[in-house]
């Protein structure tokens, strides 16, 4: 590959248009510093691209999995994602050409975006504030360390996070779960309004609806969701948050942002002083290599992206004293729960709306209760779920044929409750990426290894969640319960955090807590690579409050001439 450089310096070079990158460079340049993205996915056109009214009739092969499909073939990997499908598999990033490698004996699950907004095109949109049980979890239980800022400390970034991008919610006055400022919450429904009851009566335990960044009501001048239902094919109404239709169109505004698509990221340059002076990208439309020049560099790329950014930036990982760089993997533990028939429901009707989201049960082991304390593992979960009734695909098991099959068919839907368990996995330093020493992708590039597995806490965990889920859907009255005991592979949840984690103390840590490199001091990784533990809500919303955070501290840094 030839190398060519380009020659203006910008203020800031952030790598990754998702999340936490498009909230990054909104706050630089409204801040009135010069943006250049570099974005390894191609150009992205939500007007063209997206695609929530496809119907089946509308796809040559109806939606289905099929060896014919060459765009899924070639996404092997990023065809485990339930959202990765016909309709939009271009949305993910081509596996044959970005392979990753597992070391033996593990599996894991690297789903990965190949557009501008990166996941937050496809993602689920469940956005729950961590609490002090998670920050400061391991002065709760002995385990790991906490992290060096507290939920206080955060706050007011949540706040302002959640009045932009627009969470709908219930406030439910719990400490395990942090209100927001939210949107009115979407409607249960009567099964789900059951089960709530029971809960409460039977359990003592709470049940609030999803908290999700999809409108309820016209906001931030973007219009309600209408409820159509297949969100990760994307809005064209702007109802969900996404970069490219709003912190984007946020930087577009300023006239101090600059977007280069088709520009994968290979490494941290570096200069006299122990300085980042850009980064190295290939331009996948032509590829050749080019260098991008910054005063200051951000990450954002994703946490595995990120980590292997800075593993190839240097020999034994740029700045990795403390050798934690690529350490301490984390995601949640995933797919494990339970299903029953809710006969009490049979008959019922669907509404012809389609929700885009469930219920959510919060953690309640593990608290300060002591009743609450589990003596088989440490840390806790919450469920996901909800009621699902089935219109059609019962009448494969009922015998018959015609109008008046169909029409008993019609009366007879089926009501289910389903609760899956989202569990925290420890951070352990043995789960970890390092480069392959033999495998690259097209470009040369070294690839990821992967080498992670669960541990006997978090299989103690499935255990737990599989009984607790089948005594509150018993509790219920559910029949034919069935059950899912196998963890998904790590990374399967798509909420892969650690590998640069935060601290104090730099023998112990890779980012201080504004996700400033400890040894390189105008390098800052503002995505889910800093988290010290995971806890068990989706980290989406965690991880954009603390780039707001981070990234006003860049700008008041960068305006004293510290980062030089």
């Amino acid at each position: 590959m030839k190398q060519t450089s380009d020659t203006k310096t910008y203020d800031a070079v952030v790598v990754g248009s998702g999340a936490t990158g498009g909230w990054t460079a909104k706050v630089l340049t409204e801040a009135g510093m010069d943006v250049l993205m570099l974005e390894a996915g191609r150009a992205f056109d939500p007007e063209k691209d997206f695609r929530e009214h496809t119907l089946p009739h509308d796809m040559e092969l109806r939606g289905r999995a099929d060896p014919r499909n060459e765009l899924l073939q070639r996404r092997h990997r990023q065809s485990y994602c339930y959202a990765c499908t016909e309709v939009n598999a271009d949305f993910f990033i081509d596996d044959v050409d970005n392979p990753y490698t597992e070391a033996p004996g593990t599996h894991f699950n690297w789903i990965q975006g190949n557009v501008v907004g990166g996941r937050s095109i496809m993602w689920a949109r469940q956005s729950y504030r961590m609490s002090d049980y998670d920050f400061k979890a391991a002065s709760l239980d002995g385990y790991g360390m906490d992290w060096p800022i507290s939920y206080a400390d955060l706050a007011p970034y949540y706040d302002r996070v959640e009045r932009y991008i627009g969470v709908n919610g219930r406030k439910e006055g719990l400490e395990i779960l942090p209100d927001g400022e939210f949107l009115p919450p979407m409607a249960f429904t009567c099964g789900e309004a059951m089960l709530k009851e029971t809960l409460a009566e039977k359990f003592n335990r709470p049940m609030t609806i999803g908290r999700n960044a999809v409108l309820t009501r016209r906001h931030n001048g973007r219009d309600m969701c209408h409820y159509c239902g297949p969100c990760h094919y994307g809005c064209r109404t702007n109802s969900y948050f996404n970069s490219p239709q709003t912190t984007l169109v946020d930087c577009e505004a300023t006239g101090r942002f600059t977007l280069v698509p088709d520009a994968a990221a290979i490494k941290v340059d570096m200069k006299a002083g122990d300085l980042a002076s850009g980064v190295t990208y290939v331009d996948k439309n032509t590829d050749l290599t080019r260098e991008a020049k910054a005063d200051v560099v951000v990450l954002c790329a994703s946490t595995l992206a990120s980590t292997r950014i800075l593993l190839n930036s240097a020999e034994g990982g740029l700045a990795n004293d403390s050798d934690c760089l690529g350490r301490y993997v984390m995601d949640h533990i995933y797919a494990t729960g339970v299903r029953g028939v809710l006969e009490a429901r049979a008959g019922a009707q669907p509404e012809r709306a389609n929700r885009p989201n469930g219920i959510y049960i919060p953690r309640f082991q593990n608290l300060k209760d002591p009743a609450t304390r589990n003596p088989n593992f440490i840390r806790g979960y919450g469920y996901q779920g909800g009621e699902n009734i089935t219109t059609w695909q019962h009448g494969n098991g009922i015998p018959g044929f015609g109008a008046d099959f169909k029409r008993m068919v019609e009366s007879s839907t089926i009501s289910t409750i389903g609760l899956g368990g989202f569990g925290e996995i420890l951070p352990r330093p043995e789960n970890r990426v390092t480069l392959d020493p033999e495998v690259t992708d097209k470009w040369g590039v070294p690839v990821l290894q992967m080498n992670c597995t669960l541990g006997s806490n978090e299989y103690a965990m499935v255990q737990d969640i599989i009984a607790e889920g089948r005594a509150m859907l018993e509790a219920l009255g559910c029949t034919n319960i069935t059950q899912n005991t196998e963890p998904a592979p790590l990374g399967s949840g798509i909420h892969e955090v650690g590998t640069a984690r935060m601290g104090d103390d730099p023998r112990s840590s890779y980012l201080n807590q504004y996700q400033q490199s400890h040894t390189v001091k105008n390098l800052f990784v503002m995505d889910g690579s800093c988290y010290v533990s995971i806890g068990c809500v989706n980290p989406t919303l965690t991880m954009m409050s603390l780039a707001l955070r981070s990234t006003e501290y860049l700008i008041d840094q960068h305006k004293r001439g510290e980062l030089a």
